[in-house]
């Protein structure tokens, strides 16, 4: 039977359908004409998108002289949704690769994404590119996209500047601005100032043929952006130091920082054995990043930054300010030293004349002097209890930036170690330690770990008499040159000003002190430069003893600080000093007198690297 519509309903129906009609009409209107986006997304068939990647920022050193520039390079693309047939086996001839790398990068391409470009091969040649760049039109789908390499004219500095590696899958997760293909700093300088560095990315619309040859650019250019170059960057660096201190430390294990003290500035980071920052860069930067990996030596661990190593004597100097600054000993004060310190378990000592007083205590290295003032200390009568003893001279410890991160502006900064109360309750159970219990603490042995990056700072404070500038690498970005108003802040230690000078003479004394006056350090005398420092030998229970040295120089309104480690290698005033002394007289004579050439070939030439037999 047939339905009976009358005829208001047949007229609202039609009213219904013909309001339809006219919003479907003009959303498309809007789609197509007024608003263009879903118009280039419709026309990704025929357009292609080209990043426009920045050149990296260079980088200096603090003369001028360039560390870090790019070079071209070509990494070839390929847009799956505009594939077609074309001579796989010309292709694969050009470019050196199988079949089945040719099969299996389409296949990775269009897992990643049917419509968005993804890189086919990286960084292929110049001499490649141009073979490819004639004949690229036969291969549909294909396009080259160019980006730059970072090169390195002095092949130095390799821990400190870093590399750059492409992104993967975590990091585009957490920072969206990056895609897959692109690079960004893994490591050192790179990474600390990567946004700096990076630029910003552009974008390049172009229009292309069935050829897939490009026939202009998309609407005149109006939807492209252009990319923003990154920044230059002026490090603190002083090139000529770092190169010479890492041809003194080759073929040994070890570490070199030399500080400016009145600005905090990093003048020089040695970490040996150390690598070619070439190695790193390009297609082979993965085979090689793993052969370095595997390397026993580790030359891609920052021992700078990154190791911990007893300070041994010459932490004394912090101890014998902390007893100043308590009042338990004076510049005057006087203690016999018999050989050692012959208290409980003791702890020997070198031959030298006794008795003797802080000062001279400092140029001699006395075990003895020192182990009294460090129970003076914290047996001081003044406290309650060995805890707040302790808890003084630990604070005291801390505010020279033992224990804590400097907070320099390079990525993976260790802390080091200053032990607390609640380790040694657990160690030797709560009541059952004693200053005599943990001694070795006085000699900067024990529980003590210590970077050569602190030990640096450390000496820049006692240069300073008193106070330290955050440690940095980077002096200027751009054109500005207050990189950062931290590294402008003075951190004062605990210790009054006025202590510093007995210290600063002691250590002058250990350098510069008359031949048989007991000097540890005369080995490290400059003619027409009085420089302070202090030996070490840092004890190794798993090897050879440590050599440590730190100083800084001229005495008066100091230029340098310093501070060498090298592993296994014994006393300080063997090895460490002389390279400590040789680096400041390159740095501030910029030449090495005539009667000290037999030193510094001595340093060159030995091999101190196979020195790891472990004690019987």
């Amino acid at each position: 039977m047939p339905l009976n519509i009358s005829t208001d309903k047949k007229f609202i129906i039609a009213g219904i359908m013909a309001l339809v009609f006219v919003v479907v009409i003009v959303k498309l209107f809007l789609l197509q004409v007024i608003d263009p986006s879903y118009k280039l997304s419709a026309s990704n068939n025929v357009l292609r998108y080209v990043t426009q990647y920045p050149a990296r920022g260079l980088i200096y050193d603090r003369n001028g002289d360039l560390l870090v520039y790019n070079q071209a390079a070509y990494d070839l693309m390929v847009a799956p949704n505009q594939l077609s047939k074309f001579d796989s086996t010309d292709f694969c001839n050009i470019l050196g690769i199988t079949r089945e790398f040719l099969e299996k990068g389409i296949k990775d391409a269009k897992r990643y994404s049917y419509y968005k470009p993804s890189i086919f091969l990286k960084q292929i040649s110049a001499e490649t590119y141009a073979v490819l760049q004639e004949k690229l039109f036969k291969f549909p789908g294909f396009y080259v996209q160019a980006r730059t390499l970072r090169t390195y004219p002095r092949k130095t500095a390799g821990h400190l500047l870093g590399y750059v590696g492409e992104v993967d899958e975590n990091i585009m997760k957490s920072k969206p601005y990056y895609q897959m293909g692109d690079y960004i700093g893994i490591s050192g300088l790179e990474k600390s100032y990567e946004e700096e560095l990076r630029g910003s990315k552009g974008v390049f619309i172009y229009l292309v043929d069935v050829h897939n040859r490009i026939k202009g650019s998309y609407a005149d250019g109006r939807y492209d952006s252009t990319a923003v170059l990154g920044k230059d960057i002026t490090s603190t660096l002083d090139a000529d130091l770092q190169e010479y201190g890492e041809r003194l430390m080759q073929n040994k294990i070890g570490s070199v920082v030399a500080i400016e003290p009145s600005t905090g500035e990093v003048l020089a980071m040695i970490s040996s054995p150390t690598y070619d920052p070439e190695l790193l860069v390009g297609r082979p930067r993965t085979t090689n990043y793993r052969t370095l990996q595997a390397d026993t030596l580790n030359p891609l661990f920052n021992r700078a930054i990154m190791a911990l190593y007893p300070p041994g004597s010459t932490f004394k100097i912090v101890n014998a300010l902390i007893g100043l600054e308590e009042g338990v000993v004076a510049p005057t004060t006087k203690y016999s030293c018999d050989g050692g310190y012959r208290v409980g378990r003791g702890v020997g000592c070198h031959s030298h004349s006794s008795p003797l007083d802080l000062v001279h205590a400092i140029q001699a290295s006395c075990n003895t002097y020192f182990c009294h003032v460090f129970r003076n200390i914290l047996d001081n009568s003044a406290y309650k209890s060995i805890e707040v003893g302790f808890t003084k001279w630990k604070g005291h410890v801390e505010s020279f930036g033992f224990g804590n991160k400097l907070n320099i502006d390079l990525p993976n900064e260790l802390r080091g170690s200053v032990p607390t109360i609640s380790f040694y309750d657990r160690y030797f159970r709560k009541g059952g330690w004693s200053s005599l219990t943990i001694i070795s603490l006085s000699i900067g042995q024990g529980e003590l770990g210590t970077t050569p990056l602190q030990m640096a700072n450390m000496t820049a404070a006692i240069a300073n008499r008193g106070y330290y500038l955050t440690p940095h690498v980077v002096k200027k970005v751009g054109n500005d040159t207050i990189v950062d108003s931290r590294f402008k802040i003075k951190h004062y230690t605990s210790v009054d000003s006025t202590w510093f000078n007995y210290l600063a003479d002691g250590m002058d004394l250990a350098v510069n002190g008359a031949p048989g006056s007991g000097s540890t350090a005369r080995i490290a005398a400059i003619n027409g430069i009085t420089v302070c420092g202090k030996t070490g030998t840092s004890q190794n229970p798993h090897g050879n003893d440590h050599s440590v040295f730190v100083a800084f120089a001229p005495k008066e309104n100091p230029k340098i600080a310093i501070a060498v480690y090298v592993e296994n290698a014994g006393f300080g005033a063997t090895w460490a000093a002389p390279i400590a002394s040789l680096m400041i007289e390159k740095y501030l004579k910029d030449t090495i007198a005539p009667n000290r050439i037999w030193l510094e070939q001595r340093m060159l030439d030995a091999v101190i690297i196979d020195r790891r037999a472990k004690k019987k």
